[in-house]
């Protein structure tokens, strides 16, 4: 089993930044890609960027590319997304989701992860 605990959402006006941390405990070993996910309700949830346990292969959603960046700190156990130029429509609760079979091609599609945390709140005003 996986855990995964996320932090650093909260308020910010648009054009601001956030960094997002992802902390996960147990068996971390086992899984070989993380990736950050979020969803609006009454819509589906989007994949927003993913990363590999060794960092070597990112993937970014088309609606965040230049904005966020992934990364992933071994040591720590923590991946982070780190959000710059927010903008309205980047409102969202935003998911950390850890994967023991991902691959290149489905990095974005969250029905190849396996673990997920409780989300942390994204809210960006305009």
């Amino acid at each position: 089993q996986v855990q995964l605990v996320e932090s650093g959402g909260g308020s910010v006006q648009a054009g601001g930044s956030l960094r997002l941390s992802c902390a996960g405990s147990g068996y971390t070993h086992t899984t070989n890609f993380m990736g950050w996910f979020r969803q609006t309700p009454g819509k589906e949830r989007e994949g927003v960027a993913a990363i590999s346990s060794g960092g070597s292969w990112t993937r970014y959603a088309d609606s965040v590319k230049g904005r966020f960046t992934i990364s992933i700190d071994n040591a720590r156990n923590t991946v982070y997304l780190q959000m710059n130029d927010l903008k309205f429509e980047d409102t969202a609760m935003y998911y950390c989701a850890a994967g023991t079979h991902v691959t290149i091609p489905s990095m974005l599609f969250d029905g190849k992860y396996n673990y997920w945390g409780q989300g942390t709140q994204v809210t960006v005003s305009s």
